[in-house]
């Protein structure tokens, strides 16, 4: 037997050669995705890239002639400088002699991954927490079911069991000869033709029998075309459950362009995540000032907009826009809110009700994450000092209840990763949900 792989290689490179590296080296390159992504930028996060691992982790034993044992002959090349016993000056101290090399060596090595293979290896571990079904609804997903048996049909869908009660019905139908009824009169032939005396008129009337029964066997087949039955297939909705996701962000004033990077981030690692896996997961992107607006994937990364803070105005576009398209009866909805903790002291009290009262008990899961400066100047030695903003400890009054909602905090965006990790890690890998 011989086994083809004909599956087109990615860019001319060895498939099987890339499948099996990356499986053995999974860790490492999965490790290098998620320390490339603080040097991407956020229209790059979904394009293939190159990645670096330790050479010395990837390295792979190899066979060798051993250095000692063994006739061995050598021819060296000549020289036009020494003879037989000249003696040879030791090279200066600090230059490189024979052998020997100045500066590090190559101790890295680069590897290009396909989208496909970042993608993979970058959201390998991620899920929405807490998808419940709340309404099983027929939306894009396709699936097949049985829809009973055919005549015809492929080999591979067969039905052995269908095919061979239809046979045994028909054998017994047309009174096939059983293979018991004529070894019971090839027995008593033989038994005859032991017998002293003359028993041929028997003998041969049970052979004229055996004939007629072996005719009729012959002619009644084991298993007739007519007797196939093959298993049939046809495509049918597949019930899903409903997912929507709101986006949340702040873009006032007080937020500086770092903070709004750090936004805009998380943003894209959670709209990248949620594309990738749940293709019936539903985005709606809201960003808000002193009022709030709807935008469009493209306006909610990369517009420009300036104002004051109003946070009740984001959750009451939200809770709009949930009233007319998504009511929480037949959606699951998910929450992710990003600012950077200003808001108007006569606004909280709204807030903090809008949040507890209204979202919450409609939420499978609402993730706030505060970002502040990169530079900012009550971080210590050991961490941020306890400095809480206006919206983090209005938020900090809401019951958590059992992890579905969570605070973070990020100051640089090489903290967005793990938070996000953090956020959206699969349950049982998650480590103390909660506030912090």
């Amino acid at each position: 037997m011989h086994i083809v792989d004909r599956r087109l290689n990615p860019g001319g490179k060895s498939l099987v050669n890339r499948q099996r590296f990356l499986r053995r080296a999974k860790a490492l390159v999965q490790q290098a995705v998620r320390d490339s992504l603080k040097d991407r930028s956020i229209k790059d996060l979904e394009t293939e890239g190159e990645v670096t691992i330790p050479r010395d982790e990837v390295h792979e034993p190899s066979f060798r002639r051993g250095s000692s044992g063994g006739n061995r002959e050598h021819i060296l090349p000549g020289n036009k400088e020494y003879l037989q016993g000249d003696e040879i000056e030791r090279p200066p101290s600090g230059g490189e002699g024979a052998g020997g090399h100045q500066g590090e060596g190559d101790d890295e090595f680069r590897f290009v991954l396909s989208r496909e293979e970042f993608l993979d290896l970058f959201l390998d571990d991620l899920e929405l927490p807490e998808l419940a079904k709340k309404k099983l609804t027929s939306g894009e997903a396709e699936g097949v079911r049985q829809a009973g048996y055919s005549t015809s049909g492929s080999p591979s869908a067969l039905s052995i069991t269908r095919t061979m009660r239809n046979s045994m019905s028909r054998r017994i139908a047309l009174k096939r000869p059983r293979g018991e009824e004529m070894a019971k009169i090839e027995a008593e032939i033989a038994r005859l033709e032991a017998l002293p005396g003359d028993h041929s008129d028997a003998i041969a009337k049970l052979r004229e029998e055996l004939e007629r029964l072996e005719r009729r066997r012959k002619l009644i087949t084991y298993v007739d075309p007519i007797d196939l039955r093959y298993r049939r297939f046809e495509p049918t909705p597949k019930p899903i459950s409903q997912a929507v996701m709101f986006c949340l962000m702040d873009v006032s004033g007080s937020m500086t362009e770092h903070m709004k990077d750090l936004a805009k981030r998380f943003y894209a690692l959670l709209h990248l995540f949620l594309k990738r896996c749940y293709r019936h997961v539903e985005v709606v992107f809201i960003r808000h000032t002193d009022r709030a607006e709807e935008v469009d994937e493209e306006t909610f990364f990369y517009s420009r907009e300036t104002g004051g803070t109003l946070v009740s105005t984001a959750l009451e576009k939200m809770l709009q826009v949930m009233k007319d398209r998504y009511s929480p009866n037949d959606w699951n909805i998910y929450v992710a809110q990003a600012s950077d903790g200003d808001n108007m002291p006569s606004d909280t009290a709204k807030t903090i009700a809008l949040m507890a009262d209204e979202i919450m008990p409609v939420a499978q899961y609402v993730a706030y994450l505060e970002v502040g400066r990169e530079e900012d100047p009550m971080m210590s030695m050991g961490g941020p000092l306890m400095r809480a903003s206006d919206l983090w400890r209005s938020y900090g009054q809401i019951d958590g209840q059992n992890g579905k909602f969570v605070m973070r905090k990020v100051h640089h965006r090489r903290e967005i990763y793990p938070v996000f990790r953090e956020l959206f890690a699969k349950r049982g890998l998650a480590a103390g949900r909660g506030k912090s």
